[in-house]
């Protein structure tokens, strides 16, 4: 599993001009799933997330997690986070996984992540066409990918 995570002040995500989830502030998850992904993977992610100093303390440090400051979360499926662009121009989606996988694995990570948060999470559509908007505050863009734990 790939996921951006972006510190926002507000975002949300509409789908055919309607919006169907908004946050304040908080972080937005773009969700990319490959079909070697695991429930361990989502286990590892979620508790990474939630628990991930990104937010000010009083001091201005990034010092508080999403759970600390009471934050909300937006999760949306993206499959081109797992686009490979090696060879020509036209980048390639073969890792990204196909919806009967990806779309139990989706709502299992929304699901948990809930859990952990302690509150519902905002989420887009799988396999919608929708539109995100955010204000980055930071602006802060993080990455990880549960295959490289290490990184």
């Amino acid at each position: 599993m790939r996921i951006v995570i972006q510190r926002t002040s507000k975002a949300s995500v509409a789908i055919d001009g309607k919006v169907k989830s908004e946050i304040g502030v908080g972080l937005l998850i773009l969700l990319g799933i490959e079909d070697a992904d695991t429930g361990e993977d989502i286990d590892w992610l979620v508790k990474k997330v939630v628990q991930l100093r990104v937010f000010d303390d009083e001091n201005g440090v990034m010092n508080r997690s999403v759970q600390e400051i009471d934050g909300e979360i937006l999760v949306v499926s993206q499959f081109t986070l797992h686009a490979s662009t090696k060879k020509g121009n036209r980048p390639s989606y073969i890792r990204a996984s196909k919806p009967e996988f990806a779309i139990p694995m989706y709502e299992k990570f929304v699901a948990e992540i809930s859990k952990a948060l302690g509150k519902p999470v905002g989420t887009g559509e799988f396999g919608a066409i929708m539109d995100v908007s955010l204000n980055n505050d930071g602006p802060v863009t993080i990455i990880i990918d549960s295959k490289q734990k290490d990184f």
